[in-house]
């Protein structure tokens, strides 16, 4: 019998389609074997554990500058920090490009800090705010090309935001090399007009960022987009849904055919605008965007994720601190446009999970996998190397203690953000070790990890990337007069 590097045995394994009692086997650094007594030189004893995949998130802001011009609170550092003490052992994050910005130069940069100080294994969506013809015909084909496969635009926010012939160009640039276009999704006019005619009025609290936010400008932003891809035939991803009508929308477009995909966020499902009515400025630790709404809200996207509406589970990590470098760089009586919009989440989103999902019934252990760990890698093609837990993959692993309760507090997290928005909730189960790629990173409570021993994940183009083949009449030369448009 074969005497592997580092077994886990008898810990309860679980994967998107059930969970059964096994060892792991682990050598040099990927899963070598499943199955029952297999022989080690060293062991770690799973019994009465679960051994889930490492989490994979997808959506996250680490050390970059905001499209204000603020910088975040996380390097890479203390984000992936963060994120490990809290079962991920993934994370995709963004080369931020701003206006006047060579793209190939950006991700160059951002590689440069993280390779410095990741101690999770780590990707980029590109990040377009300058459609300039160089980042169109240049950078952008290289870098999908060379395994950068998912781009993120904005529609909103005076600095980064294209207009709607920008994010078609980007659109075909991604069909023509197999990428994945990632957008946040709200109408511009909308929020503009609603923040101004707010603030003229005296409405400056952070409570009325939320009704600056009109759920009708996801709504349209959402069918926009969603004509664009059906247009294009080019797939998709919907970033942070936080409506009910949202989720219609794109339960609607998929019933249709069309290639759209979508997440949500734990500020959507345990958040509500309430939480933004605090004292003084306090409510400021709550804004983020699109923002937090109402309880009918989170049981729709509950119902959109257990339907595969929704396929997954992200963070929206976006870090400021509570202080003059972030929330309040305005200085000490902001109105809430001048409050920097964003969360913590990166260390919080899989124990929220698990407590909501597993402990308290919710759905199942499996669904849990497939929402925080599987569905993210396929969609974003990191898998089969992350994600699961199969023979050949990472041995990316997070052995939970279901019956661990904690309670959060503001200053329990790893992060650099000095405040925690889900402070007080009492959570049951937690990843009390943590392996990337076979090594021990988080074990008792400590990190075993050095900064820069993360490494970059370079990606296929998945199914989820890749066209329909179902042209639209103005695409398909037998009903648009024999033109080439593709």
């Amino acid at each position: 019998m074969a005497e592997y590097n580092l077994v886990i045995k008898g810990g309860r394994v679980a994967s998107t389609e059930g969970v059964a009692t096994m060892d792991v086997a682990i050598e040099g650094g990927v899963i070598a074997a499943l199955g029952r007594d297999l022989q080690a030189h060293r062991t770690i004893d799973g019994a009465g554990k679960l051994v889930l995949p490492g989490g994979v998130d997808a959506h996250c802001h680490i050390e970059q500058l905001s499209g204000g011009g603020l910088m975040n609170a996380d390097t890479f550092e203390t984000a992936t920090r963060s994120a490990a003490f809290g079962g991920t052992t993934t994370v995709i994050s963004f080369a931020a490009q701003h206006r006047g910005d060579r793209l190939r130069d950006v991700v160059e940069n951002y590689s440069r800090l993280a390779a410095a100080g990741a101690v999770t294994d780590y990707a980029f969506h590109l990040w377009i705010s300058d459609p300039t013809p160089e980042t169109l015909e240049q950078d952008l084909p290289r870098l999908i090309e060379a395994g950068h496969r998912s781009i993120k635009i904005f529609m909103t926010y005076d600095r980064v935001r294209l207009l709607d012939e920008q994010v078609l160009d980007v659109m075909m640039v991604a069909r023509k090399y197999g990428a994945l276009v990632c957008a946040h999704a709200e109408n511009h006019g909308m929020i503009k007009w609603m923040a101004d005619r707010l603030v003229s009025r005296g409405y400056v609290e952070p409570k009325f960022h939320g009704i600056s936010h009109p759920r009708v400008c996801e709504i349209e932003a959402f069918e926009r987009l969603i004509r664009f891809s059906q247009l294009l035939d080019q797939p998709v991803m919907l970033f942070h849904v936080s409506t009910a009508e949202g989720a219609a929308v794109i339960r609607r477009a998929r019933g249709e055919g069309i290639k759209v995909f979508a997440e949500t966020c734990p500020q959507y499902l345990f958040l509500t605008a309430q939480d933004l009515d605090q004292r003084g400025l306090e409510g400021a630790k709550w804004m983020c965007s699109p923002p937090p709404r109402t309880t009918f809200d989170q049981d729709a996207l509950w119902r959109g994720l257990d339907l595969g509406d929704l396929q997954l589970v992200s963070s929206d990590h976006a870090p400021y601190r509570f202080d003059a470098s972030g929330k309040l760089a305005a200085g000490s009586s902001p109105d809430f446009k001048q409050i920097a919009n964003g969360l913590p989440g990166l260390e919080t989103r899989l124990p929220l999970l698990f407590d909501a999902m597993v402990s308290q019934g919710m759905s199942s252990l499996e669904k849990f996998v497939e929402l925080t760990a599987t569905a993210p890698a396929k969609i974003y093609g990191l898998h089969p190397r992350k994600g699961a837990i199969a023979v050949g993959a990472d041995a990316d692993i997070a052995i939970w203690n279901p019956d661990r309760e904690v309670t959060l507090t503001d200053d329990g997290l790893h992060d650099n953000v000095g405040y925690n928005p889900f402070t007080g909730r009492r959570l049951k189960g937690w990843p009390e070790i943590v392996l990337r790629r076979g090594d021990m990173i988080i074990v008792d409570g400590r990190l075993q990890a050095e900064p820069g021993s993360g490494q970059l994940q370079l990606r296929s183009c998945s199914a989820v990337m890749r066209p329909t083949g179902r042209l639209s009449p103005e695409f398909n030369p037998a009903t648009n007069f024999g033109a080439q448009l593709l």
